[in-house]
């Protein structure tokens, strides 16, 4: 078709839509999709709390497991080494692992089993045996050193330790009544245990709110704590983001017709190639054990795993040998990659998806990433979440993420999110407060530290998340966490925004801002800046100019450093500010 006809209805479809009618498009979206259907939510109480929750639901990672396995038996499920697991395989390789645990061990419901260990195939049956029994995985950080795995292992009292040679070593003493597991040389004779046991064990009966796992936070300021959370938690997770993608097809079809096109006449995109899903991050943590372990898995990925430390070469091997399709560049493992002399030698066009995490991501970051991942197209996407909050809460993507790159975006269905101020009380939109949750998925509490499990869960289990934010048109800011605020003479400077500034300039690889002790003022700004190249020295009156261009003068930072290595980073990807500040 052509002449004025087809000109209008190119002109509808470039068409520019309003943030109060994104923000009404959003709503019915919602609305529709969790009105009937796998989504459909209602109301029910949770720990005693009222709260919204999808009416259909798995009550247990096992049944969550079955679900997928039953629907995708042949699909691999896990890469290594070049050798694929399919799914049905895994399933029974679980099952064996499980009735090994059980005869050998009597692991069951409320047993705690600890993992200590790089990412492997293995991992992944340790957490859906354990689990599949009524135990809790307690997924222990790989890069803690001794003393930091003995004090966790004190405190957790495990029935069994698993884990690899490596980091069996940094084990000084195992707390009485703890059988130690090494995968290398005893992996084969728990599996054997349970073919003499007679294959699977009996089914057990769990609650949803069982505990399933405690998993410890990032500890950037502090000593780690380990977060308690239910089957329902984990399995909510994974609904809730399967929730988004429906919610993001209805409302691509909301805004064709607000710009005037008929949805049927907009050709359907191409059914997408299995994802091919490349873990990088560790499964001790949200990013690899939720939304690898668990996302990918019901999803229908194939998982991709690598072992020893990060290294861009290998990455970009991997993305070419194995067509990679999802990779979530945590922290400062995509400008690493994408940086790396050898970048152009291999081909990455397979890579259809991108998923920010570890902080938020500037917009020149985002922008350097669709350059260098072409077919990403729309796929970019960031989201907010915490281990308190299990995860995303809040998501943004598609023409949300095109106007607003910066926001962390709108709450997911089922999750609630209010901005407090000192006093507890809700803040109005727009104005600065920390960012509460409210939702069905949130933790229990803080493993045996009752003082900081009430500083965190609060009335009507809402989740102090310790950010500050605000909400504005139901988009979600953060600003910044609560104790990386830089207060300057009484004005309120966000790390996150300076931060954003200095990622646009073309020189920076990465960067920090944190607070430093003033005389007059307080604190004063301080700027880490890591050069792109490493070796180019950066002038620091260049980019004090470039800050000042676009930000209050009181936000630009009046003191410079120049690191020659990699920022300072936890198994999360953040920033070790409290390492700078030092």
């Amino acid at each position: 078709m052509t002449g004025p006809e087809s000109d209008d209805r190119v002109a509808a479809a470039d068409a520019v839509l309003d943030d109060a009618t994104l923000a009404e498009l959003h709503r019915r979206a919602v609305a529709d999709v969790c009105a009937a259907g796998p989504f459909a939510t209602t109301a029910e109480p949770v720990l005693g709390v009222p709260m919204e929750v999808f009416a259909e639901r798995h009550r247990s990672l096992r049944q969550l497991f079955d679900a997928v396995v039953d629907r995708q038996g042949p699909l691999g499920a896990v890469t290594i080494d070049g050798a694929t697991t399919a799914r049905d395989e895994l399933r029974r390789s679980v099952d064996l692992v499980a009735a090994g645990l059980a005869a050998r061990h009597g692991i069951g419901p409320g047993d705690r089993v600890a993992i200590l260990a790089a990412n492997c195939r293995e991992w992944i049956e340790a957490f859906w045996a354990v689990t599949s029994l009524g135990g809790v995985v307690c997924a222990c950080n790989g890069w803690w050193t001794t003393d930091e795995i003995d004090r966790a292992l004190a405190d957790l009292e495990p029935r069994l330790l698993i884990g690899d040679a490596r980091r069996l070593e940094r084990v000084g003493a195992p707390p009485p009544g703890c059988t130690v597991y090494a995968i290398e040389s005893d992996w084969a004779s728990l599996r054997h245990s349970g073919e003499r046991a007679g294959g699977p064990p009996t089914p057990v009966a769990v609650d949803e709110d069982d505990p399933a796992l405690v998993l410890f936070t990032s500890g950037t300021t502090g000593a780690p704590r380990g977060a308690v959370i239910s089957h329902r938690g984990l399995v909510g997770f994974v609904q809730v983001n399967l929730c988004n993608g429906a919610v993001r097809a209805r409302r691509a079809v909301l805004e064709a017709e607000a710009r005037g096109v008929d949805p049927a006449t907009v050709p359907a995109p191409a059914p997408p190639a299995p994802h091919v899903t490349l873990v990088t991050s560790p499964m001790f943590h949200v990013s690899g054990l939720f939304g690898a372990v668990l996302m990918g898995f019901a999803t229908g990925a194939r998982l991709v795993l690598r072992r020893g430390r990060f290294d861009p070469l290998d990455v970009l091997a991997l993305i070419e040998r194995e067509g990679v399709t999802n990779w979530s560049p945590i922290g400062s493992t995509g400008p690493r990659v994408i940086h790396h002399p050898d970048f152009a030698r291999f081909d990455v066009s397979t890579v259809r998806q991108i998923g920010f995490g570890g902080g938020p991501t500037s917009p020149a970051r985002r922008a350097e990433v669709q350059a260098a991942f072409p077919n990403v197209e729309q796929n970019l996407a960031t989201g907010y979440g915490s281990t308190e909050t299990v995860a995303s809460v809040v998501s943004n993507a598609g023409a949300d993420y095109e106007r607003h790159p910066s926001s962390v975006g709108r709450p997911n269905p089922t999750c609630r999110v209010e901005i407090w101020d000192a006093d507890d009380a809700p803040l109005p939109d727009g104005e600065l407060g920390r960012i509460v949750v409210q939702s069905p998925y949130g933790i229990f509490g803080y493993w045996r530290d009752a003082d900081a499990t009430a500083a965190v869960v609060r009335r009507d289990r809402f989740v102090d998340t310790g950010d500050f934010g605000r909400i504005v048109d139901g988009m979600v800011t953060l600003d910044a966490r609560a104790r990386d605020l830089i207060i300057r003479s009484g004005e309120n400077v966000s790390p996150i925004e300076v931060e954003a500034c200095l990622d646009a300039h073309p020189a920076v690889a990465e960067c920090a801002v944190i607070g430093v002790d003033h005389p007059l003022h307080g604190q004063e700004v301080a700027a880490v800046v890591v050069p792109v190249d490493g070796g180019v020295a950066l002038d620091t009156d260049d980019l004090a100019a470039h800050c000042a261009a676009t930000l209050a003068p009181y936000k630009v930072p009046t003191v410079w450093v120049v690191r020659r290595e990699p920022l300072p980073r936890n198994a999360a990807g953040k920033v070790l500010k409290r390492e700078l500040s030092a």
